[in-house]
Order: structure tokens, then sequence, then C-alpha cells
């Protein structure tokens, strides 16, 4: 496109590792082209307030690519379809301040929003794009469960994360002779649990997408002990649910805070297994650390290749599509498809029965 573009770009929902090398590809892309770049913090609140609204320059992004979390903040409460509100008499109510941020993002000059999001930050863009917002989606979420991309950044570096914690617990469980309940996140899809449950020699493996009966997943660590081998892991996605069960979940005391808090699923698991085998068990909940440090180089690279295919469309004059890796290309997926379902592991994948070949237990 001839004429000189002022496009924006944010981060919503959970940080994940890999969004500082979206901005910087976005950036570089854009001002490449002659485009000026700005950056929208904390998710849509930016354009709430547009004093807030930085510009993004190539000295400004400098050596950012490498470094975790987001420079332009994120925040997952930030629903402008229904943001929560104190009334003049202090009562919380929930107000939609969409039409005032696509508004503000008019005046303001902008012509494209690059929303770097997942499931919930994307629904929100494709809802505002229904609204005249124009937007390119771009993919994120350390669970691996956006549909119509074969991978989103940030899940390699969470499950680096939980393999090299899971190795480690390996020489402490065997050294007391302990089972180990090790819980990583994972609400409704269990790529996390999966991926480093398996890569770190786990003997157990429980996912949402997998129904575990408890004295299935005894049995496998009795039989441990049968075979000589005194100590188990056991890795447990934050959504797993036994037979018949429902996910646990914790009370939340956010205001305005509208989906549940899942956690307590580890320490569920450990109790029933110290009960029913009478061995030592521990539970650890590996939680926001996954979210946490640099993008491994994978991420890295994909974050790099996501932000630039997202420039790139935007000059071709495509509009409310998010950004797909289907190898070896980066492909346009329009919005309206990408929200339309959570991608989940298959029970019959490759995946799952190379580990139930090499005994890995899922508790069925």
């Amino acid at each position: 496109m001839s004429r000189k573009l002022r496009i924006a770009i944010n981060t919503g929902g959970g940080d994940a590792p890999g969004l500082n090398a979206v901005i910087y590809a976005v950036t570089m892309a854009a001002t490449g082209r002659g485009w000026e770049v700005y950056g929208i913090p904390t998710g849509y609140a930016g354009l709430l307030d547009t004093s807030k609204i930085v510009p993004l320059t190539p000295e400004r992004v400098a050596g950012i690519a490498p470094l975790g979390g987001t420079i332009l903040g994120t925040t997952n409460r930030g629903d402008p379809f229904r943001l929560p509100t104190r009334n003049a008499a202090g009562q919380l109510e929930y107000v939609d301040v969409s039409d005032r941020l696509i508004q503000n993002f008019r005046r303001f000059g902008l012509d494209v929003l690059v929303a770097v999001g997942g499931d919930g930050s994307l629904s929100l863009a494709h809802r505002l794009s229904e609204r005249g917002l124009p937007v390119i989606g771009v993919p994120k979420t350390i669970d691996n469960d956006l549909s119509s991309t074969l991978s989103t950044f940030g899940f390699d570096t969470a499950v680096s994360t939980a393999t090299e914690a899971i190795d480690k617990l390996h020489s402490t469980a065997s050294a007391h002779e302990r089972v180990f309940v090790v819980e990583v996140m994972g609400r409704y899809a269990g790529w996390i649990a999966l991926h480093s449950g398996a890569a770190g020699s786990a003997d157990v493996i429980l996912i949402p997408e997998i129904p575990f009966d408890i004295d299935k997943v005894c049995e496998r660590i009795l039989e441990n002990e049968r075979k000589g081998k005194r100590y188990a892991i056991v890795v447990a996605a934050e959504g797993a649910k036994w037979v018949g069960g429902e996910m646990v979940t914790k009370p939340t005391q956010s205001i305005g805070r509208a989906e549940v808090l899942l956690g307590g699923i580890g320490d569920w698991v450990a109790a029933e297994i110290a009960k029913r085998t009478e061995k030592e068990t521990r539970s650890l909940v590996l939680g926001h650390l996954q979210r946490g440090g640099w993008p491994t180089a994978f991420d890295r690279l994909l974050a790099l290749r996501f932000g630039a295919a997202a420039v790139r469309f935007i000059a071709d004059g495509l509009r409310n599509v998010m950004v797909s890796l289907r190898p070896p290309d980066m492909v346009a997926v329009p919005l309206a498809e990408v929200i339309q379902r959570t991608k989940t592991v298959s029970p019959d994948s490759d995946t799952i029965l190379t580990c139930k070949d090499i005994g890995v237990s899922f508790g069925d």
C-alpha cells in the first residue's frame, strides 16, 4: 500500500514468552515500510485513555526480542464490552465502552490494530472488528489451544520450564522414595502436561481430555513398587478431572473477574495417592513460572515470524484475520473461524500412543 499507515499493537490476556519478540517484529517490519507504529498499553485499556499510547520506533524496541513479559503490559480483566465499574452509589456494574474505544482509535488516526492474544483477547478483537475496527490477530497462549494454527508462541518455553522442573524432581523423589504430583497449566487442553510429562519421563499424565480413574493411577504407582522403582512422578493439567467429576476450582476474590480460577487438582490427587497407597506424597504447583523467563529460540523465532507476517498481511490489504502457522507458511485465517473451537489433545494422537507404548498411564 502506498499511503503511510499508522498501526497499533496491543498484548492482552495472560503473558507468554515471546510477546516482546512480536512487538519487535511488527515495529521493525512496519517502520521499514515507512509506517508509524504505536503501542497500546494494558490490553485494550490504553484505547480508553489515548494519552498513554506510546510511539514504537526501532530505537525504542532495540534489544527486547529476547526478553520475557511485554513492554506494553497486559491484562485479562479488560473486556471493553463488559468493563467493571463502580457507580455513584459504590456498587459494581458492567459497562459497554466498546464504542468509545473505537472512536478513540479513529480520532488518534490509527488504521489497523495488531491484537496479540489468546482465545479471550482474539474473541474481543473479533467483536470489535464486527463493529468496524480493522484488526489483524496474532495467536498467543502457552496452552497451545488456539485452533487454526499448528502452534502458538510461549508453548515451547512453558513446556521447557515444566520439563526442567520434572527432571529435577526425579532425583529428590528417588532419594526419599516419594511420589510427586506436578500441577501444570492447561484448563481445557492438556498440551503442556502431555509434552512435559512425556519429555520428563513421568509415570502418570492427567489431562482434561481423558478423565482418569484414581484407582488406576494408584495401580500404576504400586506397579512401580513391584518392579523395584520406589518413587513416581505424576503430571496433572490444572483442568484434569476424574471420571464423573468436575474441574477443581478455587474461589476468587478479585472484583470484576468473571472466569473461574482453576487449581487444586494436584493437591487432591496427591492426597488420594497417599491415602490409597500409603506412599509419602507431595504436590507442586508450577503456576506462573510457566509464563516467565526468556523465550526459547523456537518461540522467539515463531513470534518474530508471526509479527512480520502480520505486517505483510496489512500491506496486502487483509483485515479481520489471524496469522496462522501452517508449515512451512504463515497464512491468514478469518478471526470468526479461529474463535469457534478450542484445539484439544486427541486421545488417539501419536503422542498419546507413544506414551502408552512406553508405559505411561493416563488413568484410563
